[in-house]
């Protein structure tokens, strides 16, 4: 904001900071022009930014809870992300829609779901979900910079998290992944909050001589397909660990693009740690039941690693 004046903040309670105070201080910095206040309604949100968009800002609007995009996803999906294709590319809508997204904090059935999912399969929307503090501010920097809308997704069990965020102007490039552990037994892919999963998992199978690569997608849309590949093309197995339901996640692209590109490398089947197919409970001890976890992660590479392939009967 202190780059481009053409970049201003929608939506609802950012003069108090948000709800989780991710704008703290910006209202009082930028004023009430550049930091508007909306009413509750995700609709408005969603249209305001993109007419602001059109009209040559770079809005950055925000859905308090990932859960509401459900309320105007019509803005979102036949709107916002189909305006480049309809104009043949005589519109363009730079802006960025935020939303606090994921469980594991007991906020239960409608504010706790991860709904990156929904998006994926959505042409003409980019999908950003960081999982570090570093990423947070590199991330939403190219989202910010990027001509196409780009929905960010903030999972908001790390937002209270603490690490390095570099000095100076940090941008972290879309679509491309991280290796935030190197190993050659088995590969784990993560985003967001499973990537932290992912890590204390990988760090329990090395107490067990089994050492794991992690990958932290950091973008569902640009997907990291190469990084993926590359990985398992080293260790043979591959884990997804996803917070969405298992019936339709984005671990089941992962895991079809790897199945159909790297079959002959593969020593074992994909398999998928994910959230339960059911609404998730405010109770935490049912919330973690159905919920991916590190000891869920571990026992699943287990299996991984147990794998024995038999040469089929003639």
């Amino acid at each position: 904001m202190d780059q481009d004046p053409t970049v201003v903040l929608i939506g609802e309670d950012l003069r108090a900071g948000g709800v989780f105070k991710t704008t703290k201080g910006l209202f009082e910095r930028f004023g009430p022009v550049r930091v508007r206040d909306t009413p509750i309604s995700e609709q408005a949100i969603v249209g305001a930014a993109m007419g602001a968009a059109m009209g040559g800002l770079r809005p950055v609007a925000e859905i308090m809870f990932s859960d509401f995009y459900a309320t105007c996803w019509d803005g979102v999906v036949n709107e916002i992300a189909k305006a480049r294709y309809m104009s043949a590319g005589r519109l363009t809508l730079p802006l960025v829609i935020r939303s606090a997204n994921g469980g594991g904090i007991g906020f239960g059935a409608q504010h706790s779901q991860a709904t990156e999912n929904w998006a994926m399969c959505v042409p003409g929307l980019k999908i950003a979900c960081p999982s570090t503090p570093g990423d947070a501010v590199g991330l939403l920097a190219a989202a910010v910079r990027s001509d196409d809308p780009v929905l960010v997704f903030e999972h908001k069990a790390l937002y209270g998290v603490r690490g390095e965020v570099p000095d100076g102007d940090h941008v972290v490039p879309l679509g491309r992944a991280a290796v935030r552990r190197s190993g050659a037994d088995v590969t784990l892919v993560g985003l967001a909050s499973t990537v932290p999963m992912c890590l204390a998992a990988a760090a329990d199978l090395a107490a067990a001589g089994v050492e794991a690569e992690v990958i932290d997608l950091r973008c569902l849309v640009p997907l990291d397909a190469a990084t993926v590949l590359a990985s398992v093309g080293r260790t043979g197995r591959l884990v997804v660990v996803e917070e969405n339901p298992g019936q339709l996640g984005w671990g089941a692209a992962v895991a079809a693009l790897v199945a159909e590109e790297a079959f002959g490398d593969l020593r074992a089947p994909v398999l998928r740690v994910s959230g339960g197919n059911v609404p998730l409970p405010v109770a935490k001890e049912l919330e973690a039941e159905v919920s991916p976890s590190a000891a869920k992660v571990v026992a699943a590479v287990h299996r991984a690693l147990d794998h024995r392939r038999v040469a089929p009967v003639p």
